[in-house]
């Protein structure tokens, strides 16, 4: 059994389904989804290019919030703000190299606890553990697409 492919499907799940994870959280996985770290996954998912307003809607927090947040990774030299060049009213965000090179890190200290539980879950119950986590998430797609 690959346990490591199953954790990269899984963590792909996580990634794709944000109400979920805020809805029914797994503190060990999901620490790295929240916050700074949210901030980052989410503009690296996005591949840069990404206004404050896309990461307060996505977080359900306020811009006031989201710009606290960016002036910190801004300061740890993690994310760059600049103006957009077709209209200037707009602040687009982007991963510097360190934090392109911090996700990546993460992502992988997050592969390797999902990895380890799988392993210690044995095939059969981390197999069904996905399919719920991807069957849920597909639900609440569904629910939030009629609302």
């Amino acid at each position: 059994m690959d346990y490591r492919e199953l954790a990269l499907e899984f963590i792909k799940i996580m990634e794709n389904s944000h109400k979920l994870r805020r809805a029914n959280p797994q503190k060990q996985i999901d620490e790295s989804l929240q916050g700074e770290r949210f901030v980052l996954q989410f503009i690296a998912s996005h591949n840069g290019d990404v206004l404050p307003s896309e990461i307060s809607h996505e977080m359900g927090i306020s811009s006031a919030r989201i710009a606290v947040t960016l002036n910190g990774l801004e300061r740890k030299g993690l994310i760059t703000r600049q103006i957009d060049t077709s209209d200037r009213r707009r602040i687009l965000v982007d991963l510097t190299p360190k934090g392109k090179t911090l996700v990546e890190e993460r992502r992988q200290e997050a592969l390797e606890r999902v990895t380890k539980m799988f392993s210690k879950l044995g095939e059969h119950d981390a197999r069904e553990y996905v399919r719920i986590t991807a069957k849920l998430a597909e639900v609440d797609l569904q629910q939030n697409a009629r609302e």
